[in-house]
């Protein structure tokens, strides 16, 4: 028996649901640090419950198609992507939920310096889930190579904030617990944008039927 378009829907209604939760939880784990707004923290942290629970929902579904339907062919690639493409937003917002936590440390702590660096690297790791899911509903590979393109920029971001937080620790020692701190919310930002150029590879497999995992982008041929 075929799967039908209702069930493929509501799978994809399931994921889009569970993409947004993690959006925002990116969105404000950064605020809470950057506002030094620990309410909005321990938000984020409560709310990752809610988050796992549509990961758990989300593999039961695929795995009820898999086993009662027997897909095949682009089913088969679009109900198996979901699976995996849940199980990157899962770290994402796992990722979130640990920016959370070094923001209830250091919102206790004087500010070190002005964050710029860490917004424009979560405005850029956002947009790239965002569009890495866009790309998995719109079976859009274009937008889909996009987004890996991108990960150069948060890994750049990322490499100028150590570089800067290095300086600083080796001018005045007492700022290395705060530094450090800071250095794991733009290492978990680039953790980020590394899943999501997880799920953009994966839309390139369902859409094409072509594994590019570890290939250099010059050599990916879409």
């Amino acid at each position: 028996m075929p799967v039908r378009e209702e069930e493929l829907r509501r799978l994809k209604d399931m994921l889009l649901k569970m993409a947004s939760l993690v959006e925002q939880s990116i969105k404000k784990a950064v605020k809470s640090l950057t506002d030094r707004d620990s309410t909005l923290a321990h938000q984020v942290i409560n709310e990752d419950q809610v988050i796992n629970t549509y990961d758990v929902k989300i593999d039961e579904e695929c795995i009820r198609l898999l086993a009662l339907k027997q897909p095949m062919g682009k089913d088969l690639r679009f109900i198996t992507t979901a699976m995996k493409i849940t199980t990157d937003l899962e770290r994402i917002a796992d990722n979130a939920v640990n920016i959370a936590e070094r923001a209830l440390e250091l919102n206790e702590e004087p500010l070190l310096k002005p964050y710029i660096d860490i917004p424009r690297m979560r405005e850029i790791a956002q947009g790239m889930v965002r569009d890495a899911i866009k790309a998995f509903v719109e079976e859009d590979k274009h937008l889909a190579m996009d987004v890996i393109m991108r990960d150069d920029e948060v890994d750049d971001l990322n490499e100028m904030v150590l570089q800067e937080l290095m300086f600083i620790m080796t001018q005045d020692p007492s700022t290395v617990s705060r530094a450090m701190k800071i250095s794991y919310v733009s290492k978990y930002l680039e953790r980020i944008g590394d899943h999501a150029t997880n799920i953009a590879e994966m839309v390139i497999y369902m859409v094409e039927g072509k594994i590019i995992r570890h290939m250099l982008p010059e050599e990916i041929d879409i």
